[in-house]
């Protein structure tokens, strides 16, 4: 028995309370259980009950054992001077407050079913491969299920876009760079994107701005902050790189990224940060105003024409400085927008409605679920689950179902856990 189950049942009231009684023969009736209380104090706050007739509202606290309430100094504490009922699973002794006054205390286990405990110890047996409830899953009720994903990707939109904040708030809210550097990370993906991130912010957007109409001044910026200009190979592209970084280093007073932050180890060529920073120039030659282009647009087919671009034409022949390839054309493919919508542009987009007052999720939610479900490996997991994605708002949601709750062993936080403990 855990005290997170106590906390679920009386929460939800999933136990008998036809016939309660206290420790000491008085009749209990549960008007409210009270709400939920995270902070230091009473597990549950303005409770209302009737206990012999009599009407009390305050607060509960609850313990696995009665005795736990000495255990951790409650009696001393004028926190819980306002406690009406102490509800735990094993009475072993009377409590008091302060003055002496004893605390009706209702000892649950000869109300709780079962029935209820043994789902609860199904649930959480420890033979479990990846996730507790893998074999029930599939037997909650898809409408259960679907309010609970919906709930699910909002609550990770909502932890993106917090994180969103932090970088907002650090460029004095201007949202098109912080829209820029967001991007930045993005397009270095998942190895280089603290080394993008890190070259996105050592100079300021306005520079971007300024030098935008020019596209070999643009990439000479990209390239020359991110050190990869500090060594020397024989071509005209590159010697005009290092010419026009020169001048912008000097007109601007930057200073590069140290060069071996950004790495081409475990990388395709394609995704090689040379191709991706000539894309992202390409973007940001291509579209002034980049950011209020995407908060006015709605249509998913609009997002993936915004970034239908490619490399400058050095990089058709090249994926690094060193050596030729074979002609290809190096376009911005619709997974990797897919990636950009998921993961930065719809978070901002919604993060800066918000910030206007328009808590409307409907034109961020149309856009989502426009976008196919992504591969990996938790997804996959849910697919042998029978538990199928059509979009990426279903993706997501899962991915925040396996890492916020499964993972962690919150079922009883968990709209699924709950429905099958019931």
């Amino acid at each position: 028995m855990k005290e997170n189950l106590l906390h679920f049942v009386w929460k939800l009231k999933l136990f008998s309370t036809a016939q309660l009684k206290s420790t000491n023969g008085e009749i209990i009736e549960i008007i409210s259980a009270g709400a939920a209380n995270l902070n230091a104090g009473p597990d549950f706050l303005n409770a209302k009950l009737v206990i012999n007739n009599q009407l009390w509202a305050g607060n509960v606290e609850i313990h696995l054992n009665s005795s736990d309430w000495y255990l951790h100094n409650h009696e001393i504490d004028e926190n819980y001077d306002s406690v009406i009922l102490h509800v735990v699973w094993e009475y072993s002794v009377d409590i008091f407050r302060k003055t002496n006054q004893p605390i009706t205390t209702l000892e649950l286990k000869n109300y709780i079913s079962k029935e209820l405990l043994d789902n609860y110890q199904e649930l959480f047996s420890k033979n479990k491969n990846w996730i507790n409830c893998e074999k029930d899953i599939e037997s909650v009720d898809s409408f259960i299920l679907t309010n609970w994903l919906e709930r699910l990707y909002v609550e990770r939109l909502e932890n993106k876009s917090e994180q969103i904040q932090n970088t907002v708030n650090k460029l004095n809210n201007n949202w098109e760079a912080a829209l820029f550097v967001l991007l930045a990370k993005n397009f270095g993906l998942k190895i280089n994107s603290e080394a993008f991130m890190n070259f996105a912010n050592s100079f300021d957007f306005s520079i971007v701005r300024k030098v935008s109409g020019n596209l070999v001044q643009l990439e000479a910026l990209f390239f020359g902050q991110t050190g990869m200009l500090s060594n020397d190979y024989e071509s005209e592209y590159f010697e005009n790189l290092k010419k026009e970084y020169h001048f912008l280093q000097v007109k601007f007073q930057l200073m590069p990224i140290s060069s071996g932050q950004v790495q081409f180890f475990r990388l395709r060529p394609n995704n090689f940060p040379t191709i991706r920073l000539s894309q992202l120039a390409m973007v940001y030659h291509s579209h002034q105003n980049l950011f209020s282009k995407i908060v006015e647009t709605e249509d998913i087919k609009e997002f993936y024409e915004l970034f239908d671009l490619d490399t400058s034409n050095y990089w058709e022949t090249h994926f690094t400085f060193e050596t030729a390839s074979k002609k290809s054309i190096k376009k911005i493919t619709k997974p990797f927008i897919d990636l950009l919508l998921i993961n930065t542009i719809i978070p901002l987009k919604f993060l800066y409605l918000k910030s206007l007052g328009k808590n409307d999720l409907s034109s961020v939610l149309t856009i989502i679920a426009n976008i196919k479900p992504e591969k990996n490996e938790i997804i996959s997991k849910f697919n042998e689950l029978n538990i199928k994605s059509k979009t990426a708002f279903e993706t997501q949601a899962l991915l925040q179902l396996k890492n916020e709750y499964c993972s962690k062993q919150l079922c009883l936080n968990c709209a699924v856990g709950k429905e099958l403990l019931k």
